[in-house]
């Protein structure tokens, strides 16, 4: 039996594959929270690592507080480059499978059109700089491994926009929304099916993938959808970037390409207003 380790465990992707792992029986699943598997302390790790023996390792773990990464700089890199590097030197020499996630947050915003896997990266803040060196890291030491971008990610677990949203639009009879940085949003549920599917396949293609859902918005639009599903009657207005100044900049424009990933594992992915409605139901 397959061992398959999964890292941030109690994060939202994390969450999400415990529950789809339900259905695949075939498999010994570990889900690692920080006690289990530790991040920000290398020599532990490789110990940890050792003692688990995986077969197949889900980096989902890492530093995600992007505002709090830009006076956490050491913190930040030690998770998302130097652990990385160090789980995919492990695996590298293991023989392991290792699907790592990362981030939209490696571009800059400049672009006009979706990005794709081969586009310039060029990180705005610190958070982006360090899941950049992490996949750099990730394909040098193991060239075998995956890596998955995503971005907007929510999920019924954890915190996120659309909870946040949910909790405001209850609260508060007005709230405003940025309406000048534009994606799409990811299910965490589809991302971990995703990632399933691909371990299932027997096309393995190692590289960069691009995965969110369908649909180009802004935050704002994002947050409309959130009120007409939740039926809430609190007004939305929609404010430029500049108007909620935050210690980390933001990109302004980050939607994902998703051509290589649905062509390679032949998937079909969801509109973001057909992911959502399942966070509703």
């Amino acid at each position: 039996m397959k061992k398959v380790l999964v890292t941030g465990a109690n994060g939202q992707l994390g969450s999400e594959i415990a529950v789809l792992s339900k259905n695949y029986p075939k498999y010994e699943w570990i889900f690692a929270d920080r006690t289990k598997i530790t991040l920000d302390d290398l020599d532990l790790l490789q110990a940890q690592l050792k003692q688990i023996q995986p077969d197949i390792i889900f980096s989902c773990g890492a530093y995600t507080a992007v505002d709090r990464a830009e006076t956490e700089k050491e913190l930040a890199f030690t998770v998302n480059h130097l652990a990385i590097e160090l789980i995919a030197k492990y695996t590298a020499e293991n023989n392991v499978s290792l699907i790592h996630v990362s981030t939209d947050y490696v571009f800059d915003g400049s672009s006009s059109t979706a990005l794709g896997e081969d586009s310039d990266t060029n990180p705005i803040n610190i958070y982006g700089e360090s899941k950049l060196a992490g996949e750099i890291a990730c394909l040098k030491e193991n060239p075998n491994s995956i890596i998955i971008r995503t971005s907007w990610v929510y999920s019924k677990f954890g915190n996120n926009f659309v909870k946040t949203m949910q909790r405001l639009m209850q609260e508060r009879d007005e709230i405003n929304v940025v309406n000048d940085q534009i994606g799409s949003p990811t299910y965490a549920a589809d991302l971990a099916e995703v990632m399933i599917d691909i371990t299932e396949s027997s096309n393995w293609v190692p590289g960069i993938y691009n995965f969110s859902n369908e649909g180009e918005i802004s935050w704002y639009e994002f947050a409309l959808t959130i009120k007409e599903f939740g039926d809430y009657k609190c007004n939305v207005g929609g404010i430029p970037t500049s108007a909620y100044p935050t210690p980390a900049k933001r990109p302004k424009f980050s939607l994902l390409n998703k051509e290589k990933i649905k062509s390679i594992y032949n998937l079909d992915v969801p509109d973001y207003k057909d992911s959502l409605k399942k966070m509703f139901v």
